[in-house]
């Protein structure tokens, strides 16, 4: 597989100019059974980092309508111990919600110490859904935004700027940020959308709404493409992930996921005292005559 590099920090560009499709000279048996290795290997280092106890990881899930992002998250995530993982799909906000700032559910949502945290979908749902259809601020009550048109280049560069204070701070504060956006084509969105309404069992993922999302594809690029360049940092990157392929974006989170923490070289599971040791032999005796 090709290898992703992580969008540099302020970086202008296009998402036409990265590739959906990865290109893999695997088999998609061959990539399955590679996942099933990179999975296991990353359920090793969550559980060094459920004792270790000093970073929480927050995973960040983004893409378009049916781009995999479901799946994804059950299939990379699926060796690990459940105790130590929390997946939170953000959905329309609710009236208590949008009785706070756009960014106080997802503070609830971050991940303690020592524990992963997957959002399928993200606070950037605030500056992609909502900036292509602003009248959704109406919502939010803001005091200076009586009508869509207030929020102009300023309002959102604005909210770019939280962002990346927001995942500042909680970076400084021991969350390590990876944010994925899976990236698929307009011709592999059709394929998708009618696979859905094709088959039974697919029908109740299909929604009317998908449809006017799809109208708006040219629209949801662009503010992607802003969102990223804009909040992609050191502290937060973001890797653009072609996802034509299910089975090989699945493989090619799972490798950065693995590669970036094996980077973290403090991680390390407790060491046990010297005067604790000692006493095994005791305590195994214990045990053999309980």
């Amino acid at each position: 597989m090709e290898k992703i590099y992580p969008v540099k920090e302020a970086e202008t560009f296009s998402l036409g100019d990265y590739p959906t499709s990865g290109g893999s000279e695997l088999s998609k048996d061959e990539l399955e059974i590679h996942l099933e290795t990179l999975g296991k290997k990353l359920s090793k280092i969550q559980d060094v980092m459920y004792a270790h106890g000093r970073y929480g990881v927050l995973v960040v899930i983004q893409g378009m309508d049916t781009s995999g992002k479901d799946g994804l998250i059950r299939e990379v995530f699926k060796h690990f111990n459940p105790r130590g993982t929390v997946v939170h799909s953000f959905k329309t906000p609710s009236a208590i919600e949008l009785r706070h700032d756009y960014l106080w559910r997802h503070y609830l949502a971050l991940p303690e110490r020592g524990k992963f945290s997957v959002f399928n979908r993200s606070h950037y749902e605030n500056v992609l859904i909502t900036r292509v259809n602003p009248s959704f601020l109406l919502n939010e009550n803001l005091p200076y935004v009586l009508n869509p048109e207030d929020a102009d280049e300023t309002f959102w560069s604005g909210r770019m700027k939280q962002i990346r204070h927001f995942e500042k701070h909680i970076h400084t504060n021991g969350t390590l940020v990876f944010k994925f956006f899976l990236h698929i084509s307009k011709d592999e969105q059709k394929k998708r959308l009618l696979a859905r309404l094709n088959d039974k069992d697919k029908h109740w993922k299909f929604a009317e709404s998908d449809l006017l999302a799809r109208k708006q594809w040219d629209a949801y690029q662009d503010c992607y493409a802003r969102a990223i360049a804009a909040t992609s940092t050191k502290e937060a990157p973001w890797f653009i992930i072609p996802a034509d392929s299910k089975t090989e974006a699945r493989c090619m989170v799972a490798q950065i996921l693995l590669e970036e923490l094996k980077k973290c070289e403090d991680i390390k599971e407790p060491q046990v005292s010297a005067e604790n040791l000692s006493r095994f032999d005791e305590f195994r005796a214990i045990l053999k005559k309980s």
